[in-house]
């Protein structure tokens, strides 16, 4: 399972919808999709800022969390912005990776 960070930020209809149904609500319906793909939520936060919600999940894999963020996006009440979240091992990974690289002007 892959880790994710969404950073959501909610448009003129979102929050409409967020007065009317209220923050539970809305983390009831995100927790029951993710269900749906297999993964499910760590945390959710709402924020003052740039930003509206931050969300951390697991997810099965990079097409579920592609998925999520065309779907809630394309339905118009938020705009996503999303995150692949790496553990200390797969940095220690990568790391250790061999890679072919040469620098412009090199």
């Amino acid at each position: 399972m892959g880790k994710y960070l969404y950073r959501v930020t909610m448009t003129t209809e979102g929050l409409k919808g967020l007065r009317s149904e209220g923050g539970s609500a809305r983390r009831e319906v995100v927790e029951r999709m993710l269900q749906g793909l297999g993964g499910r939520l760590e945390s959710m936060y709402w924020a003052f800022g740039d930003e509206d919600v931050y969300l951390t999940v697991e997810l099965p894999d990079n097409v579920a969390a592609a998925a999520v963020g065309l779907v809630t996006s394309a339905a118009g009440g938020v705009r996503t912005n999303t995150a692949v979240l790496l553990t200390a091992q797969e940095i220690d990974e990568a790391v250790r990776r061999e890679v072919q690289y040469t620098p412009p002007r090199a």
